[in-house]
């Protein structure tokens, strides 16, 4: 096997640099687990962005995909198969959802609601064609493809790739008074995180999502709620919404619809939303593949059988109160819901991406973002015990 700089070395030479990740180089995984190269063994703090909720090669997934894989991986949807309609029914009995459409990344997912949100309002609410307006926050995450940047706040995912699509609103996050003031006669949409995490973990405001759910109905706007990092336990909840008391009108997911072993994500809603896309107007050769369905299957089994969303609930809530117990003067703010968690550093006194690296050589990782904020966010299987460890080098790096 070649060595960690070896495979640096061919990254940096040969790969686009679109990424600046840190100098690990991994290897293998087992539950909050993961190995480099070099035997270093770290705990996995970053879950590939809340996409390996079930941990790291979780056994029962593993191997529904291998017995999946050995029988049948495509069709694309010109055939139908035999797993699609079994995680249609088991999506819908989990979550209320009425309709489904699957697709393979989370982006694709954003990209699916927008097409279809903007043909329902055509279709169903009259607005003139072409005219659609979708109301997004700033500081927005929800995906790097040409649309989805067009309503990015973030100068780095923008810059030199215009021209942008329009059709877009930015307000901002958490402010029911700015939405509503954003509301034409033309807004078919109100697309949002429950919470920001690419912003940092932002959390909103007690009583706004109420506010907006009661906005987008007196108007008939379709509420979009992007759960794709946020939904499916992370947050101690199925759905991030429900800390909320709300419910969307269409929710994206993601990430870990799959336990991290393979693109899948869909979009959830109802008839009418759903309902306007005929043959032929939208699809996707490996959207909804007996693979993925498969996949997706065991992995919603388990995360649900495995009482891995109310161990999220319970350990996020100690993890929290154990990190805001830290002293320590780099700390400025702790915030989070489940294992959803962020350590915001006061910019005079600390450095994110220097405590980053520090946790790595202590054998953690977790990762930076606007450059004063680490994310915390490990697999959902994490113990108490896992936890008081990942404590005690956060606290020696930051105190």
């Amino acid at each position: 096997m070649k060595k960690a700089a070896d495979l640096i070395d061919s990254e940096r030479r040969l790969g686009a640099h679109n990424y600046e990740p840190l100098d690990v180089v991994l290897t293998r995984g087992e539950g909050v687990w993961v190995w480099d190269v070099d035997g270093n063994r770290y705990l996995d703090c970053l879950s590939a962005y809340s996409a390996v909720n079930q941990g790291h090669c979780h056994p029962r997934i593993l191997e529904t995909m291998r017995e999946q894989a050995g029988r049948l991986t495509l069709t694309s949807r010109a055939f139908r198969n035999d797993q699609l309609a079994l995680l249609y029914e088991e999506l819908a009995a989990l979550t209320g959802s009425h309709r489904i459409l699957p697709m393979n990344s989370g982006a694709e997912a954003v990209e699916s609601a927008i097409k279809a949100v903007r043909k329902w309002g055509y279709e169903q609410r009259g607005v003139p064609d072409g005219e659609a307006e979708i109301i997004v926050c700033a500081d927005n995450f929800h995906g790097r493809t040409i649309s989805i940047v067009s309503f990015s706040t973030d100068p780095t995912a923008r810059q030199g790739f215009g021209p942008f699509t329009p059709g877009f609103k930015v307000v901002p996050f958490g402010d029911a008074d700015a939405f509503e003031a954003a509301i034409t006669p033309r807004t078919v949409a109100f697309l949002v995180e429950p919470i920001q995490g690419e912003a940092g973990v932002n959390i909103p405001p007690s009583g706004y999502f109420p506010r907006v759910r009661e906005l987008c109905t007196e108007h008939d706007i379709t509420l979009i709620l992007d759960e794709i990092q946020t939904g499916l336990g992370r947050t101690g909840r199925l759905f991030a919404e429900e800390h909320e008391g709300i419910e969307a009108d269409v929710t994206l997911i993601g990430k870990a619809l799959s336990g991290g072993f393979y693109p899948v994500s869909a979009v959830l809603s109802n008839d009418a939303v759903l309902g306007v896309l005929k043959p032929g107007e939208h699809g996707s050769t490996f959207g909804g593949n007996p693979l993925a369905a498969a996949v997706a299957r065991t992995a919603l089994q388990v995360l649900v059988e495995e009482g891995m969303i109310e161990n999220s609930d319970r350990l996020g809530s100690y993890f929290l109160e154990q990190l805001r117990g830290i002293r320590s003067d780099q700390i400025k703010e702790v915030r989070g819901r489940g294992l959803m968690l962020a350590i915001e550093l006061d910019p005079e006194a600390g450095d994110a991406h220097a405590a980053v690296e520090a946790l790595k050589e202590r054998g953690l990782l977790a990762k930076d973002t606007h450059g004063s904020t680490i994310r915390i966010a490990p697999p959902l299987v994490i113990t108490r015990e896992q936890i008081d460890w990942a404590l005690e080098q956060i606290e020696a790096v930051l105190a």
